[in-house]
């Protein structure tokens, strides 16, 4: 759990020795990104809880907006940053070696402010309706769920470069499992069996996709194609959540 938390987050936890010729000990991390995830939801959500005590806060937005950034703050960016990059990089004229070059450009192009824009107005939008008590369960769903589309991706694709965090991440049938049982047991508790199975089904869909997407686009996945699929699978659970809520 410890490189769990050290991989997706920026909470400083204590990772003991490395033997610096090794890989990060990532595959034994695999189960427990859903879990990290509901937990970088859960900060957020309650950061939305404490912002909601402000009055008018909740019924303008800045409840919603606060809790988003706090869990971007938690996370460092790390799937936004991706989500920007592979649409710079989808936004591209050329070949693969060409969008793969601009994966790796840490400059914000068009396609990615574009992204960041859509993905913050629609998780926006889908969280800000919600009371108090649905709006952290559904960031806490959306959390181990968009983690566990990142699971589903790194299994379904094979890494576009030789390099890479990927690399490290080594998803097999136990490891995979695992990481399904736990998103499940979060998500279908905290939405309920409908929102539930509705959010499961387009997690895989993403995550799968996002796969078949990235192999034609890139030659297989990358770091920043999972940070996409996260952030997309995040913003489409608050869009279900709000839909059965309403």
């Amino acid at each position: 759990m410890r490189h769990a938390i050290g991989f997706l987050t920026r909470i400083p936890v204590p990772l003991g020795p490395v033997d610096p010729d090794e890989p990060p000990r990532l595959r034994a991390a695999v189960p427990w990104f859903p879990l990290v995830g509901a937990l970088v939801g859960a900060l957020a959500g309650g950061v939305l809880a404490l912002v909601d005590l402000l009055p008018g806060a909740g019924a303008s937005g800045v409840a919603a907006a606060l809790a988003l950034a706090a869990g971007i703050v938690v996370t460092g960016a790390l799937h936004e940053d991706g989500l920007a990059d592979t649409a710079d990089g989808l936004g591209v004229h050329g070949d693969r070696e060409r969008r793969l070059a601009v994966l790796r450009d840490s400059r914000l192009g068009t396609f990615g402010a574009l992204a960041l824009l859509v993905w913050g107005l629609t998780a926006w939008s889908a969280l800000r309706p919600l009371g108090v008590a649905d709006a952290l369960l559904a960031l806490i769903a959306a959390g181990a769920l968009s983690r566990w589309a990142i699971v589903l991706h790194v299994a379904a694709g094979t890494p576009a470069r030789p390099d890479g965090a990927v690399h490290a991440l080594r998803v097999d049938a136990t490891t995979g499992t695992l990481a399904t049982v736990a998103a499940v047991l979060v998500a279908m508790p905290a939405l309920g069996p409908g929102a539930g199975a509705v959010s499961i089904a387009v997690a895989t869909a993403v995550g799968l996709a996002g796969a078949a997407g990235a192999a034609r686009a890139f030659g297989g996945i990358t770091g920043d194609t999972c940070g996409a699929v996260a952030a997309l699978t995040q913003a489409a659970v608050l869009v279900v959540a709000l839909a059965f809520v309403a």
